[in-house]
């Protein structure tokens, strides 16, 4: 896989949209999310509200289940009188569970998928399809954001906000409106102490990791924002990074796989490098 990576083109590279990246800050560093905002514009506007109102600064992580979930949100949500205002943010919202297919870019695996009649890519997000039904839609795979909601369908807001830390949760596609991918930071959500108590929840007040703010990277100065490249997943660079991990040409494999499963295929993300100033300097 190096190799595809270290003879790649800077245009096989993307800069997310500061508009559409989240920077959460821990204790432990930062976590950079980028909304997918093909498959959810109607969150993706709901959480840029809330997080421009400062929404989640000061609440915390209180959920974490083994090979499952991460999730954070406000600890007081149930209590009416306790929750934090959601000021202009809106409190109900349509399912974005799917969308239509047509119009969207998708790169196509070629191997089968249990859940899907198709899994491929779509503007750098593992994403599933059905020809018949026209419909697209994300997947569930290590990394993923979702919003959590109750048992209406139109429950959730972003409010409520988990990332996949273990092996993909695939039953919950087209259940659940899937927001984003954590890009950078994963660590920081997927190493921390599980949950002892119902569902994963922590049962101490003190257990929770409190998250420090949540901001847009538009919103921060430029010196401050992290400055990372996605690898796009429309090139042939892309292509051949696939074939790279379905057909394992490392020493130590002695039976290639000859196939890959959706949410076992790398997207790289890298820091960008900075521009080189080749501009004659004047002499002393």
């Amino acid at each position: 896989m190096q190799q595809v990576l270290n003879a790649s083109k800077p245009s096989d590279w993307r800069t997310p949209d500061p508009e559409n990246t989240l920077y959460m800050e821990l204790a432990g560093g930062r976590v950079v999310i980028e909304l997918a905002t093909q498959f959810a514009p109607l969150h993706a506007e709901n959480i840029r509200t809330l997080v421009r109102q400062k929404y989640f600064d000061g609440l915390a992580v209180l959920r974490v289940v083994d090979n499952f979930v991460t999730q954070w949100g406000d600890p007081d949500s149930e209590d009416a009188k306790q929750a934090r205002p959601m000021g202009k943010a809106k409190s109900t919202l349509a399912p974005e569970f799917s969308r239509p297919a047509k119009g969207l870019s998708f790169t196509r695996l070629p191997d089968g998928d249990v859940y899907a009649p198709e899994v491929g890519f779509s503007d750098g997000f593992p994403a599933a399809r059905d020809p018949k039904s026209g419909t697209a839609w994300l997947a569930h795979c290590y990394g993923m954001v979702g919003a959590g909601r109750g048992n209406e369908a139109d429950s959730g807001s972003g409010v409520e906000l988990y990332a996949v830390i273990g092996h993909a949760p695939r039953q919950l596609d087209l259940n659940i409106a899937t927001v984003g991918r954590v890009i950078q930071g994963m660590e920081l959500l997927a190493s921390l102490p599980r949950g002892g108590g119902a569902a994963g929840f922590y049962e101490k007040a003190e257990q929770r990791l409190p998250i420090r703010s949540v901001r847009l990277a538009a919103d921060v100065p430029a010196a401050e924002r992290s400055n990372l490249e996605l690898l796009r997943t429309d090139t042939p660079t892309f292509s051949a990074l696939v074939e790279s991990r379905r057909n394992r040409s490392d020493d130590w494999y002695l039976a290639p796989a000859g196939k890959i499963e959706l949410c076992n295929v790398p997207l790289p993300v890298r820091e960008r490098k900075a521009p080189t100033d080749t501009a004659e300097k004047p002499q002393g």
